[in-house]
């Protein structure tokens, strides 16, 4: 697996296809790289896509955490990413994102805005951030301990592909039939989301309160003139439908579209119909 520098950090990188247009996927909290594993077969010919594990997580770094998490920011996972273009000599690319990598790539957006052109963005944390009490910074806590309340959570990010009754609290959650290649790969981001630092899994929802407390980001969302296309599964329980709408509403140049019978990461659900948004929305591009 291949490795970039980016300041003080080596980050785990991995590329699908060699086209002329690239697309750089950010993935979301407690994820990795191999979340479109499924989906980038099936990416039009034409695009060069390029996967990139956030510090933290994946194959990347894990740097010791700041007792204040601030080295697990926004802002800092967004510098690595600027800072792993330059060492990729990526000069100009679009954009595709999955939850927490949206707010990410917000922050990215507005400090090199010239260097980006679309964004696809499924699921995404808006520039409004989101709050997270006590009580479910507490769930974080209790996730590093127990792989089976990691099990249980992490099954609500990928609802479709569990039997409902299954996803009821202090449940095994249990898969549906016939998902066969799907369900290796959740056993295998499953089994990476034990190995990342606690500044992802306490650092991120500690940082992403900062961001819903200080406004920054949202203040500034009619700066981020990029064209976006968001898709919210209509199952999914992470991300509030309001803040979507508060940021398709704000942003200039925003779409939003609601995907029937699919939860909070479709490019794990179902990566044929993520891979045909993907598609759609970057096939056919010059640069």
């Amino acid at each position: 697996m291949p490795w970039v520098q980016a300041g003080e950090v080596q980050l785990g990188w991995r590329e699908w296809g060699g086209g002329g247009v690239t697309v750089v996927f950010i993935h979301g909290n407690l994820a990795s790289k191999d979340w479109i594993e499924l989906a980038a077969p099936h990416f039009p010919r034409g695009l060069r896509v390029i996967g990139i594990d956030w510090r933290g997580c994946g194959d990347s770094d894990r740097p010791i955490p700041a007792p204040d998490y601030s080295n697990y920011s926004m802002q800092q996972h967004a510098q690595d990413m600027l800072a792993a273009l330059d060492a990729l000599d990526i000069k100009f690319c679009h954009l595709a994102t999955h939850s927490t990598g949206g707010i990410i790539a917000a922050r990215m957006l507005l400090m090199q805005p010239e260097r980006f052109g679309r964004v696809f963005a499924l699921d995404p944390v808006t520039p409004l951030g989101m709050a997270f009490n006590a009580d479910q910074i507490g769930l974080f806590r209790a996730m590093m301990a127990s792989r089976e309340v990691t099990r249980g959570v992490m099954a609500t990010a990928a609802s479709s592909l569990f039997t409902p009754d299954s996803l009821a609290p202090n449940t095994i959650p249990r898969f549906r039939e016939g998902i066969g290649e799907i369900q290796r790969l959740f056993e295998r981001i499953l089994e990476q989301t034990f190995g990342v630092s606690e500044g992802i899994w306490i650092g991120t929802p500690v940082n992403l309160t900062r961001e819903r407390e200080t406004g920054e980001l949202q203040r500034r969302m009619p700066e981020l003139r990029h064209q976006h296309l968001v898709l919210w599964g209509e199952y999914d329980g992470w991300i509030p439908p309001d803040d979507l709408r508060t940021m398709a509403a704000v942003m200039p140049d925003c779409r939003l579209v609601v995907v029937p019978g699919v939860g909070h990461s479709m490019n794990l659900e179902l990566p044929l119909l993520y891979a045909g948004y993907f598609g759609a929305w970057f096939g056919g591009l010059a640069q």
